[in-house]
């Protein structure tokens, strides 16, 4: 079960010299433009409300001037908000002293920044280990965690080096290994890949999803690149003009855009790299639990179609096809009317499977690690979500098994 980690409430964020004499007009519904005309004060955030989850990436993102990068500074008071609540784990961090905001900002959160933010003049180990060196930890220990991270990060050797003498995709390696190092349980990343290259930012993107499925942090990542929240986010919040006009997992913002801005999003993403078979599937409908003929062609005329699943106590085992099971007698060992055909897991990315979906005359079976099955792919799911017109065509020309 989900288990919030960070909770904002009513955050509201004004520049100017005055904000709290323009709330009024804000809490009115004033547009941002006519605050700005009127009072000379810029509105940056509106009513942000959401929780973020421990364990999870949690994407905030939206185009320039969106408010995303204000609202990733409030949560460790790097930015003070105008209005509103900020909690983590029950911690009311608005009122924190001094003090006690040093020790948060040093001990429970981390930041990766978009220009890597490396001392040109220390060694690649003096900064990966520079944050628990504020934190007071000695030498040897600060610099074997360092160590250790560098070798994560695959930067192994390069302990020497100084930034000018990296790649830019190796300085934000460094980079992510500094804010690791401090072992804080939040990540915080602005931007963090956006000033690489296509390819070394694909490969970072890769390396950020492999590591938290080791780590499991909490993570707080800031884009405007769409297809960038879909492929690492659990969950996305869209941010517009400093309100949040949509949230939710991946799926659910390409599938179910919640305002015309949310669609024009999502318009000319590549839904077949950003979906997973289990958003798609269906439920299994089909499936026979027999053991003898008999018994299976009695559950098959309970069954639309001419085709099921066979599921024994050991999981799926292949498909079972009406004609065979007429074909056989009563002296048919079973397993010879069983069909092996691929099956798919429910995590593979809709692209991986398009050929097979298309090419098979059976929607294919969803089966999980354990061996359960858990849904079917067909052509026409497959058409509808990706609006495909050959996998539309395929879809309505197929013999109506799929």
């Amino acid at each position: 079960m989900a288990e919030p980690l960070i909770q904002i409430e009513n955050l509201y964020k004004v520049f100017g010299k005055n904000p709290a004499s323009v709330m009024t007009l804000v809490h009115e519904g004033r547009s941002k433009e006519d605050i700005l005309a009127e009072t000379g004060h810029t509105l940056g955030l509106k009513n942000i409300n959401l929780t973020i989850n421990k364990g999870e990436i949690f994407v905030i993102m939206g185009l320039s001037g969106s408010g995303k990068s204000t609202m990733i500074r409030h949560f460790n008071r790097l930015i003070e908000p105008t209005e509103g609540v900020i909690r983590v784990e029950n911690t009311d961090v608005m009122k924190l002293s001094a003090k006690e905001l040093e020790q948060f900002r040093r001990h429970k959160m981390s930041m990766v920044f978009q220009r890597f933010g490396l001392m040109p003049h220390r060694t690649v180990l003096d900064n990966v280990a520079y944050g628990l060196s504020i934190q007071g930890v000695d030498k040897a220990e600060r610099n074997g965690k360092a160590r250790e991270w560098l070798e994560t990060v695959g930067l192994a050797g390069y302990e020497e080096q100084y930034p000018a003498q990296l790649s830019g995709g190796q300085q934000q390696r460094v980079g992510l290994a500094r804010a690791l190092c401090t072992d804080a349980e939040i990540l915080l990343m602005d931007e963090a890949f956006s000033a690489l290259d296509p390819l070394i930012r694909s490969e970072m993107q890769d390396q950020l999803i492999q590591l938290q499925e080791q780590l499991h942090k909490t993570i707080i990542f800031i884009t405007h690149d769409l297809d960038e929240a879909l492929r690492i986010g659990d969950r996305i919040a869209i941010l517009k003009d400093g309100e949040m006009v949509q949230q939710g997992t991946p799926d659910e913002i390409l599938l179910n855009p919640a305002t015309g801005y949310v669609e024009a999003f999502v318009k000319d993403v590549n839904r077949a790299r950003a979906l997973t078979v289990e958003t798609v599937m269906k439920p299994p409908a089909r499936r026979i639990t027999a053991d003898t003929i008999g018994e299976a062609l009695e559950q098959m005329k309970r069954i639309r179609g001419d085709y099921a699943y066979y599921v024994s106590d050991d999981g799926y085992q292949g498909v079972v096809t009406q004609q065979a099971l007429e074909d056989a007698n009563s002296e048919t060992p079973f397993e010879e009317v069983v069909e092996a055909i691929p099956h798919v897991a429910p995590d593979a990315i809709l692209e991986s499977v398009i050929p097979e979906t298309l090419e098979s005359q059976y929607s294919l079976p969803v089966v999980d690690e354990e061996g359960e099955l858990k849904g079917e792919l067909s052509r026409r799911s497959l058409a509808e979500v990706l609006g495909d017109a050959e996998s539309q065509t395929a879809a309505e020309s197929s013999d109506n098994r799929g």
